[in-house]
């Protein structure tokens, strides 16, 4: 589409000839104006003309029947120009478009413009406010624009950001959060459980015996069981908290507003999930299957330990976990007693 032409460039035009803009209908006066209205209405551009006094189109180009349907004659009052507008914009636009115009001030303003047929065409109107020698406000005159390609452009463009924000902050492999987005976010929990005071819990899981589960069956086979163990993790933690691949074969749940009793119910459920999955590893000491190692832990936020220190406490809890067998639950509870103390729980 052809760029909007710039307002300076519309208003001197319209200046130059708005005695000739009448209402439609009638012919222009002479041949010079004949043919400048021969132009004016073979452009894409829509003109039109509204007396400030009465709120009256004093003119609207013809092509705007063929773009909305309705006809010259049914554009009487801004009335008309409110109602056709989609009611999500109206407000909106006509509010902004009154006050620039109460002000003086030229101005621009998108909306999306109903059709007669139903539909909705977006329209940029490129609005010049002409004053009376008293400085009053005495007309606007402008040009409707179809941006409706444009619109679509800027639609794809942003679906398109959208897509490439996603990738940037998930898993390639399974789907879930990435360590980028794992930040992110437990940053922005904790300064939220810090503004509340409700506690805030970490579960960090790692795959037992994944290294000798890939020399065994493969680095294929590997990704397939990450994939899977991600599936089952994400049910059992449910959409109201947030699953992250850590590294390797390591996830993370970031679990707002959970108590440690929560979270190690949460924890529990993700252990009965996966032995019920039943992934076989006929190298695991634990049932031939794919178990995990769980290291939970609860803070209130702020509460003499920061977000890094509280991250490897969870950290130093899943190593506890490991340490004593694996296929286990190791937590630490700093919530509990409002940070005095710790309560350690293993299962």
């Amino acid at each position: 589409m052809s760029p909007t032409p710039p307002a300076s460039t519309l208003e001197a035009t319209f200046l130059r000839h708005q005695d000739t803009l009448t209402p439609p209908g009638p012919a222009f006066g002479d041949q010079d104006s004949a043919v400048y209205r021969t132009l004016l209405e073979s452009t894409k551009a829509i003109p039109w003309k509204i007396d400030w006094a009465t709120m009256q189109f004093a003119y609207i180009g013809p092509q705007i029947e063929a773009l909305l349907g309705w006809p010259p004659s049914s554009w009487k009052t801004v009335h008309d120009w409110a109602e056709r507008m989609h009611p999500h914009d109206r407000e909106a636009v006509v509010n902004f478009c009154v006050s620039q115009s109460k002000a003086g001030a030229d101005h621009e303003a998108d909306y999306r413009a109903l059709t007669r047929d139903g539909g909705y065409v977006w329209l940029r109107d490129v609005v010049h406010v002409v004053r009376n020698a008293q400085g009053e406000v005495d007309s606007l005159i402008g040009f409707m624009f179809d941006i409706s390609e444009r619109k679509r452009t800027e639609e794809q463009l942003m679906q398109l950001q959208k897509e490439l924000e996603f990738l940037s902050y998930s898993d390639s492999l399974t789907g879930v959060g990435n360590r980028r987005m794992f930040d992110n976010v437990m940053a922005r929990e904790w300064e939220a459980a810090k503004a509340s005071g409700k506690p805030l819990s970490l579960a960090m899981i790692d795959i037992d015996f994944f290294k000798s589960y890939n020399d065994y069956y493969g680095h294929v086979q590997g990704d397939e069981c990450l994939k899977r163990i991600a599936r089952v993790l994400g049910e059992a933690a449910g959409p109201e908290h947030f699953l992250g691949r850590f590294g390797g074969e390591e996830f993370v749940l970031v679990l707002a507003d959970t108590d440690a009793e929560s979270a190690l119910r949460v924890a529990e459920r993700c252990r009965a999930l996966m032995a019920k999955e039943g992934i076989a590893h006929l190298r695991s000491p634990h049932g031939q299957c794919v178990t995990a190692s769980f290291g939970v832990g609860t803070v209130l936020a702020g509460d003499g330990i920061d977000i890094t220190a509280f991250i490897n406490l969870t950290d130093a809890q899943l190593y506890q976990a490991k340490e004593n067998g694996r296929n286990r639950i190791a937590a630490v509870d700093r919530a509990g007693m409002r940070g005095e103390a710790f309560t350690m729980h293993s299962r």
